[in-house]
């Protein structure tokens, strides 16, 4: 499974790849062609058109055909990764949406990635490849999937592929799932991730070199640009003890830049969520077409303003370029006179933001982007990715983040090579490597993963410790300033219930009781059907907790009934009985996997488990549209066969924090450690009841090896059924 993802996710993120570099190369080809021809007006009308119409076409099928697939998914994929379910992420209409808009949003020249939405793409792959559909439930072999661990762990794998597709880091999407996704992780799963990540690598490369020998131009424009892979093998390699200044200030101006992206694009989003969604679509087309406007126009005309610089004449390349795609550096944009010269703003506006990224990357190209330039670019573009990152289409910050800082860390190279005149060691493209690292670092928080990507990117180890220098720096800035990472804030935004990795200092003060929504809203084992209905509407808790016992005599749990599973109930209608009692009949046939094992009138009450279960790639079933007659709401539920009996508990006096990790304690449990159990086990829901009076048994690491288990089982069951009974429970053949 995790083979097939990997090649799915590496096709997925080819075939985006190929629309984006085809799109664009069509679209800087007219319009530079017209340019050429003394035609300005019509280049500027041709550019703002293309533009408008692929961001118009994708922010209407998001808005109208999976507004889930809206920004770049990352911070609900984290979300779910974190115990949260979060509707209408993994569904197939979102990731055909999520594909294509980010083609359109991409190729349409805003501010925005594609590499941001192979995340949420990848993580859709792995739900719906694992999970399958309601078709899938003659093939037991997905039903075997069809649980929390294995949909969390498909989900990390195809975030971590994600990655590895779009940046072509198998390691670096390993460690982006471990570092930002998950909220806990296996061993078992970190080979899952590597595996996936592997064979998406080699199917990334295989697809990339049908189209490099390609002879026929049926991959059009598509070339080298088509993955970002920004080789430096001439940069700078060592550095003097006076540059750790400029990176330790590189660092300082990441965190500073990111943070402040962060705290701008929170305001933006409050002001989206209060003053643009009450238009509805509407209005989110109308954002969207006026950010793609504001875009072309400022990409057009800032570099009609900048004057031509003359070609240098140690130039590694064509200078200005001949072929009018988007490929490569020195861009003749309204450039005229004899002598060759290009726009060093076009350079980096007229490209693919691939392309854009490899040009500021570029060794022992000194003096190729004026001080004017990159410093116009960084505050035109930081203002453009502000405005873009939210407008409603597939949209993602890694490439937009790559690229500020790139230009403002080749900013800092120009300076720091115009103090040093004599040294020659001095590289401006290792700068913009070290600027890209830092606002990454300011804005994400990420250090280990975005190390390694870059590291994966540039192939070049020299330059790590000076990247993990300039990342911690900017981490440790970010952090200081109390604005939260770019993911958290819209997490926020969105109010999901997301745990963080540390729970708040006031939890420890505060027990599991005193935290716990009361009164508690339970089911007797046998509840009267329209009760069941009832609660199910006026509440929108997850689970509920079955009570056995009269409310005279001594009460226990039987254990926590979902709301999903007593829908299924409701709506299927087979279980109903008109008497208030325990059904042992119903008990025994609740859930059948060979309709011949019972008599044809039991086979009506039978469920399967798959019944149950629900897929990840369809919606929760609603109760609203169910409706009971008066006879049918009168009829009474025996809820014991379908409770979960091994449901987690803590006592009152619990920690708050350390329920975080768990989610079911007693009352006096401090909320501290309440919170550590919901956070490590991922749980929705959890029970509070009172402290213990008696203690049944004491488990010891001991006792859960294998060989004590054995031989507790072999005692048990020679007691009961006998040896043969436990010889068939560990596999052996019947006598």
């Amino acid at each position: 499974m995790c083979f097939a993802l990997g090649v799915i996710t590496a096709a997925a993120a080819f075939a985006v790849n190929l629309g984006v570099e085809n799109i664009s190369g069509f679209k800087f080809w007219a319009t530079l062609t017209l340019l050429e021809r003394g035609q300005p007006v019509a280049s500027f009308l041709v550019y703002v058109l293309v533009n408008c119409v692929l961001i118009g076409v994708s922010v209407y099928v998001t808005v109208n055909y999976a507004p889930a697939a809206a920004g770049s998914g990352i911070a609900e994929v984290k979300s779910y990764l974190n115990g949260i379910d979060v509707p209408g992420i993994f569904l197939w209409n979102t990731l055909l949406v999520k594909l294509l808009g980010s083609v359109g949003a991409v190729a349409g020249g805003l501010a925005v990635g594609k590499e941001g939405p192979f995340v949420h793409a990848g993580a859709c792959l792995g739900a719906l490849i694992s999970q399958g559909s309601s078709s899938s439930n003659h093939f037991p072999w997905f039903r075997r999937f069809w649980n929390d661990r294995d949909r969390a762990d498909m989900v990390a794998c195809g975030a971590a592929a994600g990655v590895a597709a779009a940046f072509r880091a198998p390691v670096g999407g390993v460690l982006f799932a471990l570092e930002e996704m998950t909220s806990w992780f296996r061993n078992q799963l970190l080979w899952y991730a590597f595996f996936t990540t592997a064979v998406v690598s080699v199917a990334v490369r295989t697809l990339m070199r049908i189209c490099s020998n390609d002879k026929t131009g049926s991959c059009g424009f598509f070339g080298a640009g088509g993955f970002p892979l920004y080789e430096i093998t001439e940069g700078q390699e060592n550095f003097e003890f006076l540059e750790l200044l400029p990176m330790l200030l590189l660092g300082v101006i990441g965190g500073l830049l990111g943070s402040c992206f962060n705290h701008l694009n929170a305001l933006l989003a409050g002001w989206r969520k209060q003053r643009l969604l009450k238009y509805g679509p509407r209005g989110r087309l109308w954002e969207g077409l006026a950010a793609a406007l504001l875009t072309s126009t400022v990409s057009f005309l800032l570099p009609m303003m900048v004057a031509c610089q003359p070609c240098p004449p140690d130039a590694g390349e064509d200078c200005p370029r001949t072929d009018n795609s988007h490929s490569g550096n020195f861009v003749s944009f309204n450039c005229y006179g004899a002598r060759p010269a290009y726009n060093d703003l076009a350079t980096i506006f007229f490209n693919t933001q691939d392309d854009a990224i490899r040009n500021l990357f570029s060794s022992q190209t000194k003096n190729e982007y004026g001080v004017s330039t990159l410093l116009t670019f960084v505050v035109m573009f930081f203002f453009l990715a502000v405005v873009s990152y939210g407008v409603a289409i597939p949209t993602g910050l890694f490439v937009p983040s790559i690229l500020c800082g790139a230009a403002y860390g080749r900013l800092v190279g120009v300076f720091v090579a115009d103090m040093r005149p004599g040294t020659h060691s001095i590289d401006e493209g290792t700068y913009a490597l070290l600027g890209a690292a830092s606002f990454l670092g300011g804005c994400m928080r990420m250090t280990v993963a975005t190390c390694v990507m870059l590291l994966e990117l540039t192939s070049n180890l020299a330059l790590l410790p000076m990247m993990m220098l300039v990342t911690l720096v900017a981490k440790a800035v970010g952090d200081g300033t109390g604005v939260k990472p770019i993911y958290e804030s819209l997490i926020d935004l969105k109010q999901l219930p997301y745990l963080e990795p540390h729970p708040h200092s006031l939890m420890r003060h505060i027990t599991a009781v005193e935290a716990a929504g009361q009164p508690a809203v339970t089911f007797s084992r046998v509840e009267r059907v329209g009760r069941i209905l009832e609660v199910l509407r006026s509440t929108a808790h997850n689970g509920f907790a079955v009570i056995s016992g009269a409310a005279d005599c001594e009460q226990h749990i039987m254990g926590i009934v979902l709301r999903s599973q007593l829908v299924v109930l409701l709506r299927t209608r087979r279980c109903f009985q008109p008497t208030p009692f325990v059904s042992e009949v119903a008990g025994r046939v609740a859930f059948s996997y060979q309709q011949s094992d019972f008599v044809a009138g039991r086979v009506a009450f039978s469920y399967q488990q798959s019944d149950f279960v629900r897929p990840i790639s369809e919606a929760q079933p609603g109760i609203g549209s169910l409706q009971l007659s008066e006879q049918e709401a009168a009829m009474f539920l025996d809820l014991g066969p379908y409770v979960n009996p091994s449901y987690y508990v803590v006592q009152e006096d619990t920690s708050l924090a350390k329920v975080y990790t768990l989610f079911l304690h007693h009352e006096d449990t401090s909320l501290a450690k309440v919170y550590t159990l919901f956070r490590s086990l991922g749980l929705r829901h959890l029970a509070v009841i009172p402290r213990a009076s008696s203690v049944v048994g004491v488990i010891t690491r001991h006792d859960l090896l294998g060989s004590s288990l054995e031989a507790t089982c072999l005692e048990q069951l020679t007691l009961g059924a006998g040896k043969a009974e436990f010889g068939v429970l560990l596999g052996w053949p019947r006598p």
